[in-house]
């Protein structure tokens, strides 16, 4: 048994259309298999390289034929023949073989790996193209006249949020999916998992749309979002014949073929802080699988690690893919554009860590009177041990925790029980298809679904409507037929029945209204259904064009198709339509900005947009259902509104409790974890289980300990790169860029025993840069805020000075609008470096407020239920109510508003006092009036307006002992400094 290292080949894809829109810049290159990444911040940087096995250039230099394929126009190009020729055919060969094979895809959304893996129209991927060569190879040798007997089945799981998914079996909704049991040779499987035989590709095409038609209803039916579910295709081939011994010999094969759920884009902040970042299971197959590759590669190192199958549901399935009995290929999917630089090098080292790991895989040979026969033993054995209570073991291997982990012994025999009786079951499952010949497995797997053969050939000539989905691969999935007459949209509660059923949140039992006149086709809302057209709200009867996007509730989103129209004005259809481009129309028309002349960041902060609208239209409408008196907004949110000094502009979303107006930030990724936990409180709901929780569980909910940021204030430091003290009443602003209250603020230079240093010390300087390499201290004071909103407690103030890596903290003060702190803190800096010079002269220090809502807030009647709440808040705003639950502001525009403002005011007042403070000391050296020019600096540094510096000019006394003050001179002066 040799060790082989997983084979790792890297692909980059096209610009997409928003990418070109956008003129996105190039960062990757390749050449031959090592693959470069620029960084677009430092463009005169050194790109960093990779070395792989295969890195595949397929961004330019291909043209599309007369049947969509695209071939290459350059030697440089790499099509999907070519990746199969260099992947496929290797696991093509590796099955022949009888080696357990596996091939899985991995990279961000929209980076290509369905494409690679899948593939679209004329453009086949790897598992059709593996699946197709794997006939032709039958074919073949039945035609030599070998007398080998071949079985080929197929199983198609998904897992989602943790719970596995069988594809095949739509009707099998066990609750909390199917369970991965253990056997003690073939590791981890899915129970119950439908396999079914097929005797060509075409069968296996057949399953393959069946299973993806599956997977998008119940995506659409559950609200759960493609793109962050895995999918797994699993091919068995088994090759039967005859040893010269005369027994029968059966070679079987196992295929994985694996396309990942993509990896998203992490928010600085994450999830901290939150107390039931626990709970949501989304990310934690490829948080998981991260840390098994990690833990492999540095197995390959010679360390002696624990690998940690067991932490999730992917983890556990492709246990034998990773690093055991297999030959294993792993395909990384790039985004060529710089707005996707950060995921794009992750997956770069993701790639380049798996390369590390080796397998050990051998030829899966045996007679089949032997395999029988073990399963019969193994199942004897069994029914030994449940008989007398006794314990088998169910590990595979030492790699992982006892079968049951540590706990209570009654609950871990109870579960060994139960893993073996899953055994014993599979087991005997096994037993009788193998006695079974081929012919009796392929009549007991009947047929696939015959109708929607038929319903591709009306489409032609039709109207319908098929979905968009934000995975291409989805899309068109769902196909409805509009026939003659008028057809009802509805729910599955409508009465009489709906035409077109839909399920999901904000379907109403009476939709909508489709009827055809006279060729034509028209659409209308009934009642409270919520139905969008081409991006804005149906409020009366409308003829359909052909190509018009239609969103039905909250995510049931179609594109009517009228081939008639088509066939009259070909022209008039050639853009195609696509879920992002719907996505954009409802953003645009609920007050964004999605013009293309954009910014990186901005593109960012679209992406994200476009990817939380319907997410945060979906947890609204679960509130409506559930009734949970909380409402949505996306908001976004800069650095600067945050009272952070660097970072990027964020999409993050804004959750209200309509009842006690209290309001929290939630970043994307912590609103997404929240979704799915919404999610599940939703499915038990629809199912008629008990979906209440306690508040600590509750994910619309925040704990009465939760802190929040109140507020920031920007102190500008100009004044300490002159060794001026600054004493100032500064504006508070809360995150909108709205003046909350005033903090008293002082910063005084001292010496390195933290002595604040007087006018007489006379410690100005005329150039920061004189600064740098001297002692530099100073302290900061925060002496009191006053005015903020009365719903706070617990208050205090965080800020971070230079290079501090943990925040300093003033005192909590409780029970009050207007703390008292009392904060004092020496900062010493010696030798003063250059860039702490330029920090002091160009710098802001950030102090964040932070505190709790408090627990006695004046409520709002709860007689009103979520729904009335928002329409009555709409009615009262005397506007339509937001679609996607966005903001039709620009907040981000506001916020940059007020926080300019309050650098202009600040910034004013210290350039005038600064210029006042110059030009005092050549008035007093001219004079040689020391005590002037003491007086002056203390008087000017505080004052808020000339007027003070006149009247701080005229307290000085004529004469201090150097002769009578000139006031021709004072004259000349104050119209300087005026």
């Amino acid at each position: 048994m040799a060790e082989e290292s997983v084979k790792v080949a890297v692909r980059v894809r096209p610009f997409n259309s928003r990418e070109k829109a956008r003129s996105a810049q190039l960062i990757i290159d390749m050449q031959g298999t090592t693959t470069t990444i620029k960084n677009p911040a430092d463009p005169n940087g050194e790109p960093r390289k990779f070395n792989f096995d295969h890195s595949y250039w397929s961004h330019d230099g291909f043209e599309e034929d007369a049947n969509g394929y695209l071939t290459p126009v350059s030697p440089r190009y790499a099509d999907q023949k070519r990746v199969f020729s260099d992947l496929g055919n290797g696991v093509l060969k590796n099955a022949w073989e009888g080696y357990n094979c596996s091939l899985f895809a991995y990279g961000q959304t929209g980076s290509g790996k369905s494409y690679s893996v899948v593939g679209y129209g004329a453009n086949k991927g790897i598992v059709p193209m593996f699946c197709n060569q794997v006939f032709v190879g039958i074919d073949e040798k039945k035609a030599e006249g070998t007398k080998t007997e071949y079985e080929v089945n197929f199983s198609m799981l998904e897992i989602y949020n943790e719970q596995v998914r069988d594809l095949l079996s739509p009707s099998n909704k066990k609750k909390g999916g199917l369970r991965v049991r253990e056997h003690p040779k073939k590791g981890f499987y899915a129970e119950g998992l439908r396999t079914v035989p097929v005797n060509s590709y075409n069968d296996i095409e057949n399953r393959m749309e069946e299973g993806t038609r599956n997977r998008t209803v119940a995506a659409t039916q559950m609200n759960a979002t493609s793109s962050r579910a895995h999918t797994i295709v699993g091919v068995s081939f088994t090759q039967k014949s005859f040893n010269d011994a005369g027994q029968e010999m059966a070679k079987v094969s196992l295929i994985n073929l694996v396309d990942l759920a993509g990896s998203e884009r992490a928010d600085s902040t994450g999830a901290t802080g939150d107390r039931l970042k626990e709970g949501a299971a989304i990310n934690q197959s490829l948080s998981a699988l991260g840390n098994v590759i990690a833990a492999l590669a540095d197995a390959s190192q010679g360390k002696r690690v624990k690998v940690p199958y067991r932490d999730s549901v992917l983890t556990r399935l492709l246990k034998n893919a990773l690093g055991g009995n297999s030959k294993t290929i792993m395909i990384a999917a790039l985004s060529p554009a710089d707005i996707n630089y950060e995921e794009t090098l992750s997956t770069l080292r993701y790639a380049d860590r798996a390369k590390q790991i080796k397998t050990k895989a051998v030829v899966n040979e045996d007679p089949t009177e032997k395999l029988i026969r073990e399963l019969k033993e193994e199942n004897e054995k069994l029914r030994e041990a449940l008989k007398n209570g006794g314990v088998i073991s169910m590990k595979a291997d030492d790699d992982d925790d006892e079968a049951g982990g540590k706990g209570d012994v009654e609950a871990i025999r109870k579960q060994l029980e139960e893993e073996m009786k899953a055994v014993l079951e599979a087991n005997e499952l096994e037993m009788e298809m193998m006695k079974k010949t081929w012919q009796e497995k392929l009549d007991s797997a009947g047929k696939g679904d015959e109708g929607e053969k038929s319903k591709k050939e009306e489409c032609k000539t039709t109207p319908h409507l098929y979905n968009l989905n934000i995975d291409n691969q989805l899309s068109g999935m769902i196909v409805h037929i509009i026939k003659e007459g008028t057809l009802k949209v509805g729910s599955t509660k409508a009465s009489p029945q709906a035409d077109i059923v839909l399920s999901g949140l904000g379907i109403q039992p009476d939709h909508a209204l489709l009827a055809v006149e006279n060729g034509n086709v028209f659409l209308e809302k009934v009642a409270d259904g919520k139905v969008l057209l081409n991006g804005e709200p149906l409020t009366s009867k409308q003829q359909l064009d052909h190509n018009d996007r239609i969103m039905f509730g909250s995510n049931h989103m179609y594109v009517f198709q009228h081939p008639g129209l088509k066939a009259a004005n070909p022209d008039n259809y050639r853009i195609p339509v696509t879920y992002e481009m719907a996505q954009q129309e409802i953003a645009q028309n609920n007050g964004f900005d999605m013009s293309s002349k954009q910014s990186v960041e901005e593109m960012i902060l679209q992406e994200d947009l476009i990817d939380l609208m319907p997410a945060v239209e979906e947890a609204n409408a679960i509130s409506e259902d559930l009734d949970r008196k909380v409402k949505f907004e996306i908001v976004v949110v800069s650095p600067k509104a945050r009272g952070l000094t660097h970072g990027r502009t964020e999409v993050c979303v804004k959750m209200r409790n309509m009842v006690s107006d209290q309001e929290y930030i939630w970043s994307r990724d912590k609103f997404q974890r929240r979704k799915y936990l919404m999610q599940e409180m939703y499915e038990n709901y629809s199912d008629g289980e008990d979906w209440q929780l306690p508040d600590e569980k509750d994910p619309f909910t925040e704990s009465p300990d939760t802190e929040i940021q109140i507020g920031h204030v920007n102190i500008y430091l100009q004044s300490m790169a002159y060794m001026i003290e600054l004493k100032d009443s500064l504006e508070v602003y809360d995150m909108k860029g709205k003046e909350i209250g005033m903090m008293d603020v002082e910063v005084i230079p001292c010496n390195a025993k933290g002595k604040e240093l007087t006018e007489a010390d006379d410690m100005f300087v005329d150039d920061p840069k004189e600064l740098i390499s001297s002692s530099v201290n100073f302290v900061v004071k925060i002496q009191s805020i006053i005015g903020l909103p009365n719903k706070y407690t617990d208050l205090y103030c965080r800020y971070n000075m230079f290079l501090d890596v943990e925040p300093t903290k003033t005192k909590v003060i409780q029970n009050t609008s207007n703390p008292e702190f009392k904060h004092r803190k020496n900062f010493s800096f010696n030798p003063a470096t250059s860039q702490l010079v330029d920090y002091l002269a160009n710098g802001i220090l950030a102090v964040q407020v932070w505190g709790k809502y408090k627990t006695e807030q004046a409520h709002r009647t709860k007689n009103m239920s979520t729904k009335q709440m928002v329409m009555s808040e709409t009615l009262a705003k005397g506007r339509n109510l937001n679609v996607n639950g966005v903001k039709a502001c620009d907040p981000e525009k506001v916020a940059l508003k007020f926080q300019m403002t309050a650098f202009k005011k600040q910034q004013e007042r210290l350039s005038t006092k600064v210029a006042q403070i110059r030009r005092c000391v050549q008035v007093a050296e001219e004079h040689k009036k020391a005590r002037i020019q003491t007086l002056l600096l203390k008087e000017v540094l505080n004052a808020q307006n000339p007027k003070t510096v006149e009247m701080a000019i005229k307290r000085i006394p004529q004469d201090d002992g150097c002769g009578p003050y000139q006031p021709e001179s004072q004259q000349s002066a104050m119209c300087k400094l005026m």
